[in-house]
């Protein structure tokens, strides 16, 4: 019964970071522009786009383990791909939550504590 629930949440994990990381990378110029401004009077006002090149690497990292780690239990060959990705969500909502709190962005650092509570719930199962 937790492989279902693990599945679940790597699956909303997977979901999660490789539709970020497709808008990152299809809308790159979109992103950094509107982040620039939200980071205007932050430390991180003009390391942006490498910022940003740096989150999308880890979520697609992310995504991929969190998907491999799925098939994984699919196929009961293991967990540790779908443990790491987990790990690999909570670094990348870390970064995230950094970056809200830097911008002084509340209500922005509010919401990835959404994600990520099931992201650590995902580390929890998985161990």
């Amino acid at each position: 019964m937790n492989n279902v629930a693990s599945i679940l949440l790597l699956a909303f994990l997977a979901l999660t970071f490789l539709q970020s990381g497709y808008e990152k990378i299809f809308y790159w110029k979109d992103n950094v522009e509107w982040l620039k401004g939200h980071f205007a009077k932050t430390a991180l006002k003009n390391q942006v786009p490498l910022a940003l090149f740096h989150l999308l690497v880890l979520e697609l990292i992310s995504g991929i383990l969190c998907v491999v780690g799925a098939i994984q239990l699919l196929t009961d060959s293991g967990r540790e791909f779908g443990f790491y990705g987990a790990i690999f969500s909570c670094i990348s909502l870390l970064m995230m939550l950094f970056g809200q709190r830097l911008a002084k962005d509340y209500d922005g650092a509010r919401t990835i504590v959404i994600y990520f509570i099931p992201a650590v719930m995902a580390v929890y199962w998985l161990n």
